[in-house]
């Protein structure tokens, strides 16, 4: 009897613990409206913007944001995933891109406005222009959500490990939809 017993309490136990864990992953840490960007200009950013406002919030999308697209908002999302056609289209290339995001989150961090990451795109979206943007970005994000074939390598852990990022993965993209809404008050 005092073994059940035990086991019970140790069952009950681990449940709240993996309860309170899981809880906090996903604890409102932002705040709308949401300007949400592209970083590397991916079709993903659409999805994205999808995603947010299926989940009920507040969000304006400017795939090519600049500091002064951040006046009125509260968090700024970006999308990491390189397309070298969507880079294109937007008349950008890679210096381009990394200038304007440097400037993007320069601006974001003297305002202080946190940075809310995605990576969207699952393993298809990686290559070495995604991981210059992960490395680059990632390290400033106060969350990541992402789909989880995307961390095979384990590059986002890692990153996200070495900063204390909360790092929320799930198996599919629709499935980010909430985890990015209980990030938001």
């Amino acid at each position: 009897m005092k073994r059940v017993h035990f086991l019970v309490c140790a069952t009950l136990a681990i449940c709240v613990i993996l309860g309170a864990a899981l809880g906090e992953r996903t604890t409102a840490l932002f705040e709308q409206p949401i300007l949400l960007t592209s970083a590397g200009q991916s079709a993903d950013v659409q999805l994205a913007s999808v995603l947010i406002k299926k989940a009920g919030l507040n969000c304006t999308l400017v795939k090519t944001a600049t500091e002064k697209d951040l006046e009125g908002h509260k968090t700024l999302v970006l999308v990491l995933g390189a397309s070298l056609k969507g880079l294109g289209a937007a008349g950008l290339d890679t210096n381009k891109e990394e200038n304007r995001l440097n400037a993007l989150l320069k601006a974001a961090e003297s305002e202080g406005i946190p940075l809310f990451c995605l990576h969207l795109g699952g393993a298809e979206r990686r290559g070495q222009t995604t991981d210059e943007i992960v490395n680059a970005y990632l390290p400033h994000a106060k969350l990541l959500v992402m789909v989880k074939s995307g961390n095979q390598d384990g590059l986002f852990t890692k990153i996200c490990s070495e900063n204390s990022i909360p790092l929320i993965e799930v198996e599919k993209t629709i499935e980010t939809m909430e985890p990015i809404k209980k990030a938001f008050k």
